[in-house]
C-alpha cells in the first residue's frame, strides 16, 4: 500500500460497484487510486451486493436459445418510449443511453464473461410495459439474472481491488467521509472530510458517524461514484415530482442508509452541476422486512402478472397498471387516489409460481451457485422459502378461505376500514368470469395468455388463469403493498468522457467540464445526468454501472497520460 507521503493520481469517492469498476479500470493502466468511502470494509460493493444481479442485454446467446427475436433497433426504439426525452438537459442522457444501449446489443457480453460473470439461461420479462408499440417497455424479454445474483456482480471487482492492493496501487480507506472537494484554480485537485470511528456493524446495517479526526488527500482527478439518495427519504420527498402527486408520507426503504445523497450537494458547491432531479424510480409492490438489516428495510416483490391489483379503498386498479407491467404508471395511478398503499388479492397457485423477492439475501439458492439447491427450491412444492417466510412473519400478508375473512383481515391492516367486502366481490366475480374462454375483453387475462406463449414463462413464472374465488385454488391471499425507494434517475451531469459539466448560459450541448472532476454510477443518473430518462427497462441499473464506471476509469487514464 502507498504510503501517507505517496500522492494517488485519482481519488474515487465511493466504493460501490461504479466506483469498484472505475478502480479495476484505473489500475489496469498502471494508475495509483485512492478509494475513500464513509463505510467499513465490509459493505465493499455498496447497493449492487444486495441487489438480484439483473442485467439488460440485446440479442444476446440467451435469447436466442429461447427463441427471442431482438435487435439493437427494436431495444433502441423501446428505450426511447421508454425515456421520454423532452428536455434540453437531456442532451448528455440521450447520448449515453445510445451508447449504453449499443454497449448491451454488442461488447457487454462477452466483457461480463472476460469478468467471470455467469448468467442463468432462462430471460426475464421485466417491464412489460403499457401496451403501446412506441411507449414504455421491453418488447421482448431482456433480464439477464446472474448467476449468483449481485455478490457475483461485485466479486471480481472486489478481487481486481485486492489484487492491485498488492501491487502498491490502491489506498483503499474506508470510513473517510468526504465533506468537501478541494478546488484550485477552478480545478477539482482533491478531497477533504473525517475519519470515522471504526466499525464492525454486518454489511447494509447503519455504522456510526462519530468523528476521530479529519484527513485531506490530493490528486490530479477526483471520480464521484457515491451513489443516489434512495436511503435518505428527506431528500426523496424533497425531490418528489409533482406529476406523482403529493410526497407519499410513508416509504420503506429499499437501499442502507448510506445511500444518502450527500456528495451531490458536496460536488454542486465544487461547480458541478445537477440535472433532472425530480426523475427517480420507486417501486409499488414492497414489503416491510420482517427482518430487518437497515432503517424501514424493505423487500419488492417481483410478481408474474396474474394477482389482481386494487387500490387501498378495493377499486381495481385501471389497464395497463398490472403486475410487472409499468412501474411509474402504476405509482401514479396510486398516488391519485389519495394513498400511499395499494392491494394485491390472489391465490395460493399464483403464489407458489409468480412472487419472487429482490436481493441477494432473498435468493439463497441462486446466490449459492449450486445447481442442485436451485433445483431443490424452486421444484419444491409450495411457496419458495424465502417467500413463505413472509407469509408466516411478514406485517403486510393476510390468508383466509373466504372473500369475507380476507377483507376483513385486510381491513385491520389500515388504521380504518376502507374496503367494502360487496364491492370487492362484484369485482374478483367479474374476474372470474373472463377466465372461462381463451379470449376475452378483460385486458389482463388477455395479457396473461400473451405471457404464456412465452415458453420460459409459461414453464417457470405464469400460472394459468383461474378463477380467484375457486377453493381448489386458495387459500386467498392478501398482500398489502408499499412504496419503497431505489433509485435516482437524475444526477450530476456528464459529458461522454463521465466528466462532470459546470452550469453554463448555452446549451447543455456546450457545457465545458470542470477540470478534474468526474462522475460515474448512480449519483450521475448511471450516465449524463439521467440516461434512463423518466422511466427505466430494468436490468439497466446494475448495467449503468458498469459501462459508466468503465467509461469513467478508461477517459480518467487516458487523459493523465
Amino acid at each position: 500500500m502507498p504510503s501517507n507521503s505517496d500522492q494517488p493520481d485519482v481519488i474515487v469517492v465511493g466504493a460501490g460497484l461504479a466506483g469498484l469498476v472505475a478502480t479495476a479500470e484505473l489500475t489496469a493502466a498502471g494508475r495509483r487510486v485512492a478509494v475513500v468511502d464513509q463505510e467499513p470494509e465490509q459493505s465493499l460493493g455498496g447497493q449492487a451486493f444486495w441487489s438480484l444481479g439483473g442485467l439488460f442485454l440485446v440479442d444476446s446467446p440467451e435469447q436466442r436459445r429461447m427463441r427471442i427475436k431482438d435487435s439493437y433497433d427494436l431495444a433502441w426504439q423501446d428505450w426511447q418510449g421508454t425515456a421520454g426525452f423532452d428536455r434540453d438537459e437531456d442532451h448528455w442522457p440521450r447520448r449515453w443511453a445510445e451508447a449504453y444501449v449499443g454497449w448491451a446489443a454488442g461488447e457487454k457480453r462477452q466483457w461480463l464473461r472476460e469478468q467471470g460473470i455467469g448468467l442463468m439461461p432462462q430471460v426475464g420479462w421485466a417491464e412489460r410495459g403499457d401496451g403501446t408499440a412506441e411507449g414504455h417497455g421491453n418488447s421482448v424479454p431482456r433480464f439477464h439474472l446472474t448467476w449468483g445474483v449481485g455478490p457475483a456482480v461485485v466479486k471480481p471487482f472486489v478481487e481486481k481491488l485486492r489484487a492491485a492492493q498488492q501491487r502498491g496501487l490502491v489506498d483503499l480507506r474506508c470510513r473517510h467521509r468526504v465533506d468537501e472537494l478541494v478546488v484550485t484554480d477552478g480545478a477539482v485537485t482533491g478531497v477533504r472530510g473525517i475519519v470515522l470511528e471504526p466499525s464492525d456493524v454486518d454489511r447494509g446495517r447503519p455504522s456510526s458517524r462519530t468523528s476521530t479526526g479529519e484527513f485531506e488527500l490530493s490528486a490530479q482527478a477526483v471520480i464521484v461514484t457515491s451513489g443516489g439518495i434512495g436511503g435518505n427519504v428527506d431528500l426523496v420527498r424533497e425531490s418528489w415530482p409533482e406529476r406523482l402527486g403529493a410526497p407519499p408520507a410513508f416509504m420503506v426503504q429499499g437501499v442502507p442508509d448510506h445511500v444518502d445523497g450527500r456528495m451531490i450537494g458536496i460536488t454542486e458547491q465544487a461547480g458541478g452541476s445537477v440535472v433532472n432531479r425530480d426523475r427517480m424510480w420507486h417501486y409499488v409492490e414492497g414489503l416491510r422486512n420482517w427482518d430487518p438489516i437497515w432503517t424501514e428495510h424493505g423487500i419488492r416483490i417481483i410478481p408474474g402478472p396474474s394477482s389482481l391489483w386494487l387500490d387501498a379503498t378495493g377499486k381495481r386498479l385501471p389497464p395497463p397498471n398490472f403486475p410487472g407491467f409499468d412501474t411509474l404508471g402504476t405509482l401514479h395511478a396510486i398516488k391519485a387516489t389519495g394513498h400511499d398503499h395499494s392491494w394485491f388479492v390472489l391465490t395460493q397457485k399464483i403464489i407458489e409460481k409468480e412472487f419472487a423477492l429482490s436481493g441477494s439475501e432473498q435468493n439463497p439458492d441462486i446466490a449459492s451457485q449450486s445447481v442442485r439447491e436451485v433445483l431443490k427450491s424452486r421444484l419444491a412444492k409450495g411457496a419458495p422459502g424465502p417467500v413463505q417466510a413472509f407469509v408466516d412473519h411478514g406485517a403486510d400478508f393476510v390468508a383466509a378461505t373466504s372473500l369475507e375473512e380476507l377483507v376483513a383481515g385486510m381491513n385491520a391492516k389500515t388504521p380504518e376500514p376502507l374496503i367494502d367486502v360487496a364491492a370487492v366481490r362484484r369485482t374478483v366475480e367479474a374476474r372470474d368470469r373472463e377466465v372461462a374462454n381463451t379470449y376475452t375483453k378483460d385486458l389482463q387475462i388477455a395479457a396473461i395468455r400473451n405471457a404464456r406463449t412465452y415458453f420460459v414463462d409459461k414453464v417457470t413464472r405464469v400460472v394459468e388463469p383461474h378463477a380467484l374465488l375457486d377453493p381448489d385454488n386458495g387459500p386467498l391471499i392478501a398482500v398489502k403493498l408499499n412504496l419503497l425507494t431505489r433509485k435516482t434517475l437524475g444526477g450530476l451531469h456528464t459529458d461522454l468522457q463521465g466528466r462532470v459539466l459546470r452550469e453554463a448560459d448555452a446549451p447543455h450541448a456546450d457545457w465545458r467540464p470542470v477540470p478534474g472532476l468526474y462522475a460515474a454510477g448512480e449519483v450521475a443518473g448511471f450516465g449524463g445526468g439521467g440516461m434512463h430518462g423518466y422511466r427505466a427497462l430494468e436490468g439497466t441499473f446494475l448495467g449503468g454501472c458498469l459501462f459508466s464506471g468503465r467509461t469513467a476509469g478508461r477517459a480518467v487514464a487516458a487523459q493523465l497520460g
